[in-house]
């Protein structure tokens, strides 16, 4: 059954607006040949927001976005309300190591919401490969980039994701709250913490919370209970033993990606992930 979706009256032109490990965005021609058809989709959630891909290229007007992480949910919340206060707040921001280290000493519990997102923004231009990680007490610790001319201020591009986001519902959740909404022909898309491929390709979570083994099993009974609920599902992960046993019963397809964020050269490069659907389409 569709639901006469008219999608040309509420998409924008627009993309993440900033880096995030394990992003989607060089891989969206290959996940979108598997997305399911846009006029059976009741419903998008994204429990894991990240980049927020998917939804930039999705962008169905009946989206539901959330991540456990606090600080991250807000930015996209300000870019949704608030963009040209964003915007205001990212010009006084420059590309110096001393200037960077202040920024990244400030506690975000002594900012506004806008300049929380604002210094978001600003690490996550200037930092070492983009990278988002906090220590045990939830501090932000990822040293300088030395980038010559890193875009801080897109304001072209945030405009644009202010309009993408304009009908979203953003919220702070646990990926297992979405049991208490999803319903048949939802579709759901999971891109949790990758299950490490082995004991040195993780880094500090982007929370204080590690995303464990018993997370990793506790998101694939969520992700069966969705599938017998007849919604439509989606999941990446890692390439591992461990990933493919828990999501033997459905649908695993390989995919090839271009990973750039890491903290070694050698670990750089094309990898294997998988995409998990619990249905099938085929799409030329």
């Amino acid at each position: 059954m569709g639901y006469a979706l008219d999608f040309r009256n509420t998409r924008v032109k627009a993309k993440p607006f900033i880096k995030w490990a394990g992003g989607k965005s060089q891989l969206l021609p290959d996940m979108s040949k598997l997305f399911p058809p846009k006029d059976q989709i009741r419903r998008y959630f994204e429990p894991f927001l990240g980049g927020a891909a998917v939804f930039f290229y999705l962008q169905h007007p009946r989206s539901f976005l959330s991540d456990s992480n606090k600080e991250l949910v807000e930015l996209y919340q300000v870019v949704q309300k608030n963009v040209e206060e964003l915007i205001t707040a990212l010009k006084v921001h420059r590309n110096d190591p001393n200037y960077f280290y202040e920024i990244r000493a400030l506690s975000p519990l002594d900012l506004t919401p806008v300049q929380r997102a604002a210094r978001f923004i600003y690490l996550n231009k200037t930092c070492f490969n983009g990278l988002y990680r906090v220590n045990s007490k939830g501090e932000f610790n990822v040293p300088f980039g030395k980038y010559k001319n890193p875009n801080i201020c897109d304001e072209e591009g945030l405009r644009a994701a202010s309009l993408a986001l304009r009908h979203a519902k953003i919220t702070t959740n646990d990926f297992e709250s979405i049991l208490s909404r999803a319903k048949p022909t939802d579709f759901i898309y999971f891109d949790p913490p990758y299950h490490p491929i082995n004991k040195t390709s993780s880094f500090t979570s982007y929370t204080s919370d590690k995303f464990s083994d018993d997370e990793q099993k506790r998101l694939a009974c969520v992700y069966r209970e969705l599938a017998n609920r007849g919604c439509f599902v989606m999941l990446s992960n890692s390439d591992t033993p461990l990933i493919r046993e828990l999501y033997k019963d459905f649908y695993i397809n390989e995919i090839q990606a271009s990973r750039a964020i890491n903290s070694k050269p050698e670990g750089r490069g094309k990898i294997t992930e998988l995409l998990v659907i619990n249905y099938y389409w085929t799409k030329k």
